[in-house]
């Protein structure tokens, strides 16, 4: 595991705290897995998932009764990522402020990591 200490691998803004204690509630979900794949202009896209069952190798992060799982293949790129969830007039979703991320493409569903 890519984990320091003391550290949580991800933190969540309250926003995507209430939202995610939200669909946990509503979905009947132990939480959300987060985690990336290959694919997109930019070459990796965060993936969301809801969670019946935590698998041993994710991290878990909890804050105000919301759960998100790192998936293990993914922990290393989102080290230090916060997870916001913000709400437009023709949009809502959740958004990664991730430290990692060398580049995006222009509609913002696709990103690149040092070294990809």
């Amino acid at each position: 595991m890519f984990a320091i200490p003391g550290k949580q691998a991800v933190t969540m803004t309250d926003r995507a705290a209430a939202q995610i204690r939200k669909l946990m509630e509503h979905g009947g979900t132990k939480g959300l897995r987060v985690g990336v794949k290959k694919g997109g202009c930019a070459g990796m896209e965060y993936t969301m998932d809801y969670v019946d069952e935590i698998d041993p190798h994710d991290e878990v992060v909890e804050q105000d009764g919301a759960r998100v799982m790192i998936a293990p293949m993914a922990q290393m790129f989102l080290f230090g990522t916060e997870i916001d969830y913000k709400t437009a007039l023709l949009e809502s979703g959740f958004e990664f402020n991730n430290p990692n991320v060398t580049e995006a493409c222009g509609c913002g569903e696709s990103i690149k990591f040092a070294g990809m």
